[in-house]
């Protein structure tokens, strides 16, 4: 057993009143698909990718599938949905965006795993067309 997880406080470990169970986060983040989506998640400009921006990243997977992965992300409280309040959308542009929630932040932290900085600068690497370099400008839903 990973020490770092040893430490983890009862509630996060054994799924307490936050609904955070450590062990199941990992084993759910550490799928290859799901890394590469977590991974894309820290390394955007703004820590939030919309689906078409994580589609964008991940064209092999398609949106639908890319969805049900973040449902499962969301499932296990690795990822949260964060979304534009209705008078505020904008046609033609998304208005869910997914962040990591801070309890898996702090996990991932503790077990060196998702570096933001480095995967912040291989996200900046990867040349965007001109609608995924704007969709990277839009505000974000708090």
């Amino acid at each position: 057993m990973n020490p770092q997880l040893a430490e983890t406080n009862t509630a996060d470990a054994g799924g307490g009143p936050n609904g955070f169970e450590a062990w199941t986060a990992l084993q759910k983040a550490t799928d290859q698909t799901r890394a590469n989506l977590i991974a894309d998640i820290v390394g955007h400009p703004q820590e939030a990718p919309s689906v078409r921006e994580l589609d964008y990243m991940n064209p092999a997977l398609g949106e639908d599938a890319i969805r049900r992965h973040l449902g499962v992300l969301q499932d296990v409280s690795v990822v949260t949905e964060l979304v534009v309040e209705p008078g505020n959308r904008v046609r033609g542009y998304p208005y869910k965006f997914y962040q990591l929630t801070p309890q898996a932040r702090e996990l991932f932290d503790r077990n060196d795993l998702f570096p933001a900085d480095a995967w912040q600068r291989q996200y900046a690497r990867v040349e965007k067309t001109g609608e995924i370099s704007e969709l990277e400008e839009m505000p974000r839903p708090e």
